[in-house]
């Protein structure tokens, strides 16, 4: 670990070593059977970590009209890029056709004829996937399951004859195949078993290739270890990839595509942070750090865990409730957490926090955004480092 010392908590502190890792075992799982992989550019839109995934070949996939028009500044080709996303404006669409990029992923058929009259007016030619919901239960938490029947995303089962047929009928819109994505954060590889046997009776039951398809988008969600991850560091992507291509049964040449986000860059993350204050209850004690909800939604949002760490205290173990100093009852980043004995000033590591972090970061109580740090072969790079990674532009360090 790099010498810390004299920078500003909070702040993201990104292991570039670990994420190039990570992303060249991906990439090299998924080329072996021809997969490609679209970033989730959500999880992280970091410029420098796109820029380390994009010059490792991966597309970018976009859930509105900002992460399009940011994956183009990034230097992701126009013709790797997807957008999903249930409520795209007319703006977004027309950004999406005018950069033409490979396919917007359609999430309903009235999504369908407002792409479709788009198109028309401008007189583009829409490139379309429709995504289907497949009603799997992904073994995730509720917050993060998107694939089940009566969820905003995607297409029902019993509404995707009318829009293979909207596809078929217009002029404006090239059908390019389907899009599934069933949750997050998914840790075993049953739900993906189960994934492709519904793939495969959906092609052949709609006979997709009838209509022209030949492309089948499956998502992500591949989940990381939040528990271990000094020890599990790479999701083990080889097994992942392995189920596709012994379950999957398509005509040869369909063009498989996935969106993986939080397995390539959540575990190349952490948030550093200070103790403001140890606090004693009536039955526990607190840590407040100087880091809070702002910088780390998760916990306040569906009770995640993350693993922390005291870097500077080696005395006997206690149990202490993790907060932040938002003004939010929800502002807590671990209950009966077990650290040494710490004290005002002590150095706390929040790992896992190279995805769902940076990204969602708000100003809730004015408050500053963290900055990024970022590591490479044990030191913390320069300013004229950083930019020589991403290749354009400038970038602001601390």
């Amino acid at each position: 670990m790099s010498d810390l010392t004299g920078i500003r908590t909070p702040f993201y502190l990104y292991d570039l070593d670990l994420l190039k890792k990570t992303v060249s075992i991906a990439s090299a799982e998924a080329r072996r059977f021809g997969y490609f992989i679209h970033y989730a550019i959500k999880a992280n839109n970091d410029p420098v970590i796109s820029s380390i995934i994009r010059d490792n070949g991966l597309g970018a996939d976009c859930v509105s009209g900002n992460e399009v028009q940011k994956s183009l500044e990034y230097g992701f080709p126009n013709s790797t890029i997807v957008y999903a996303g249930v409520g795209k404006t007319d703006e977004e669409i027309k950004l999406a056709l005018a950069e033409e990029i490979f396919c917007l992923n359609c999430e309903s058929a009235e999504e369908l004829d407002v792409i479709k009259e788009i198109a028309r007016l401008y007189g583009m030619k829409a490139r379309v996937a429709l995504r289907v919901n497949p009603a799997i239960e992904a073994d995730t938490h509720r917050n993060i399951t998107t694939g089940l029947d009566e969820n905003k995303f995607g297409i029902s089962l019993p509404h995707l004859k009318n829009a293979l047929d909207i596809c078929s009928n217009s002029e404006e819109i090239e059908f390019t195949g389907l899009h599934f994505h069933i949750g997050s954060q998914i840790t075993s590889l049953g739900p993906y078993r189960r994934l492709c046997e519904k793939v495969n009776n959906i092609w052949r039951e709609f006979d997709i290739t009838a209509y022209g398809g030949s492309m089948l988008n499956l998502g992500g969600g591949f989940g990381i270890d939040y528990n271990d991850p000094e020890h599990n560091s790479i999701p083990d992507f080889k097994s992942f990839f392995e189920v596709f291509k012994r379950y999957l049964k398509l005509p040869a040449g369909t063009d498989v595509r996935f969106e993986l986000g939080r397995s390539l860059v959540g575990q190349c993350g952490r948030i550093v942070t200070r103790v403001l204050y140890t606090k004693k209850g009536v039955g526990k004690k607190f840590v407040i750090t100087d880091a809070g909800m702002t910088e780390l939604m998760r916990p306040s949002l569906y009770q995640a865990r993350h693993h922390i760490i005291n870097t500077t205290s080696t005395g006997r173990t206690e149990k202490y409730d993790v907060v932040g100093p938002v003004c939010e009852s929800t502002d807590v980043f671990g209950k009966d957490v077990v650290l040494p004995e710490t004290v005002r000033g002590d150095i706390i590591h929040i790992l896992s926090c190279g995805a769902y972090a940076g990204s969602m970061t708000l100003n809730f109580n004015l408050r500053d955004r963290a900055p990024a740090v970022y590591e490479s072969g044990g030191r913390i790079l320069s300013h004229n480092e950083i930019n020589d990674l991403r290749g354009f532009g400038s970038v602001l360090m601390p």
